[in-house]
């Protein structure tokens, strides 16, 4: 049933991209994105990769050469003047997993129904909260095994939540916010409230200003508190940013820690070059939780079973190392090559443990339409 409901949304989507080209309204759109990766863990590989055991990251049979999905997608957005001040906004959007993903086909990405007035904007539905989206531009390597997710915790999209953009106000400042109903509750039930609230100034593209801050508060959402400063700057061909969050776990505040990077980009005929340092001292990152994966042999109810565990330890101190650069041949295509490091340890029973270091070349092609 559900693959029905999958297929009929995406037939949807195609049906109202026919329509967008008969009158103005839902414009269609999707992105056909892949890399070839090699790495010596795969504990920062995409999660969809075929071929990769998630339960079990630490094992060096993770390791070698993937075909990676960056997030190839089909969507279809627009809106629609109902009174005067008044637009109903909509998109649609689903991950397309056929290329070098296991599983589903199709997964949800940021779907919503929303109003448009003077006094903001309202969406209910699916969306990246407004705690992920104040990163901005800075994640240089986003969407790939090099994105911010692989050290920061919180970077959700959530579903059945209400989202709220005021207007921006002096033409510099919006004011931001994202509400959860009770039901996203499910892993650290708390029942507390679950939002996300967020500050920015300047603009994140460069086109009104040169630069962008942000400041943002996440409230529970994927089991933790945190607070982040985001800022990015441009002079000329120069862009320089970073990012510092502090995590708490929201059923044990004894695990917590910060994590903060830094890069540049410079453009050189077209071709961006970049750079970035991170450090990460909380372990709510994709790179920590995946490397400590491992599975054991238990006996249960008389028959060896296979579990999945992992090692969380103390004093966590992960260090990452990203370069890279793109070059888009047309505004449709880009190509791009990067290597990534990342190394650390942390403390278990006592111990000082490093972490399995590992290191991760890509090489892939990015086509919009």
């Amino acid at each position: 049933m559900k693959k029905t409901f999958i297929s009929a949304s995406v037939a949807s989507v195609l049906a109202l991209a026919s329509f967008g080209a008969l009158a103005e309204g839902p414009s269609f759109y999707g992105r056909l994105e892949l890399a070839l990766t090699n790495t010596e863990t795969g504990a920062t590989l995409q999660s969809g990769t075929n071929g990769v055991d998630t339960k079990n990251y630490a094992d060096e049979n993770n390791g070698g050469t993937y075909l990676e999905n960056n997030f190839s997608l089909l969507g279809v957005k627009g809106s629609e003047k109902i009174a005067n001040g008044y637009d109903v906004v909509y998109q649609m959007e689903f991950q397309v997993e056929n290329t070098s993903g296991s599983g589903d086909v199709f997964k949800a990405r940021n779907t919503f129904l929303g109003l448009k007035t003077n006094a903001g904007t309202v969406l209910v539905g699916r969306n990246d909260t407004v705690f992920k989206q104040a990163e901005g531009n800075v994640d240089v390597f986003g969407n790939t095994n090099a994105d911010i997710d692989r050290l920061v915790g919180a970077q959700t999209r959530s579903a059945d939540g209400v989202w709220y953009y005021s207007p921006k106000i002096a033409d510099l400042v919006t004011l931001n916010a994202t509400y959860l109903f009770d039901d996203n509750d499910t892993t650290a039930k708390t029942n507390e409230s679950l939002y996300a609230l967020s500050a920015t100034l300047g603009d994140s593209k460069f086109k009104d200003q040169n630069y962008y801050l942000a400041v943002a508060y996440n409230k529970g959402i994927a089991g933790i508190d945190a607070y982040r400063g985001v800022a990015q700057v441009k002079f000329g061909d120069f862009k320089v940013g970073g990012l510092f969050q502090n995590s708490e776990s929201v059923t044990n505040s004894s695990v917590d820690g910060n994590t903060y990077f830094v890069n540049v980009v410079y453009t050189l005929n077209g071709v961006n070059l970049k750079a970035e340092y991170g450090v990460d001292e909380a372990g709510f990152g994709n790179y920590y939780n995946n490397v400590n994966k491992y599975t054991e042999v238990q006996i249960i109810d008389g028959k060896p079973t296979v579990v999945a565990k992992s090692t969380t330890g103390t004093d966590i101190s992960v260090q990452n190392f990203n370069v890279g650069a793109d070059y888009r041949f047309s505004k449709s295509t880009m190509v791009y090559g990067q290597y990534s490091m990342y190394r650390g340890d942390h403390v278990v029973a006592g111990n000082k443990v490093d972490l399995q270091d590992d290191n991760v070349f890509s090489v892939g092609v990015r086509y919009d339409f």
